[in-house]
């Protein structure tokens, strides 16, 4: 399984979305502002979110976005496999190689590695990350950022 950049970051955006969901819609702009993601990119990923129905959109003053269902029923997986159209096996590039690939001799180790890290992601739901203290901490500490930011 491959974890890409897009992956890291559609998961830690949709948890700060939930994070600060308390108050209505969050815009995308306070998750850039506290995740320092780039806004045009939180676009692109809540688009991929919306049509998989993780978020919804809500238009207009005070708009932005919520998630689709509570954070106990969207588990980690859920949120790659939304913005990863294939979640890949590290070591399988054959669909580019020659065609008369034949397997390496740890493919199935490889296989087996992929099909348990997605077995995990499916056990972890937005709620369990909700409850870990380090990312609770993470949360306050990218909050000061972005009242910082707000202040200058």
């Amino acid at each position: 399984m491959r974890l890409s950049t897009k992956s890291r970051y559609a998961v830690t955006s949709l948890l700060d979305l939930v994070m600060h969901s308390d108050q209505g819609p969050v815009s995308l702009a306070d998750i850039s502002v506290r995740q320092g993601i780039s806004l045009s990119y939180l676009e692109q990923l809540f688009a991929k979110m919306r049509r998989n129905k993780l978020v919804v959109s809500t238009r207009g003053p005070g708009g932005g976005y919520s998630l689709g269902s509570s954070p106990d029923q969207v588990c980690i997986a859920d949120v790659i496999n939304a913005v990863d159209e294939v979640m890949q096996i590290a070591d399988k590039d054959v669909n580019n190689g020659p065609v008369d690939y034949e397997p390496c001799l740890t493919e199935q180790l490889w296989e087996e590695l992929s099909a348990e890290i997605e077995l995990y992601l499916t056990t972890i739901s937005l709620a369990d990350m909700m409850q870990n203290d380090e990312v609770r901490e993470l949360s306050r500490v990218h909050d000061l950022r972005q009242n910082h930011s707000g202040l200058q």
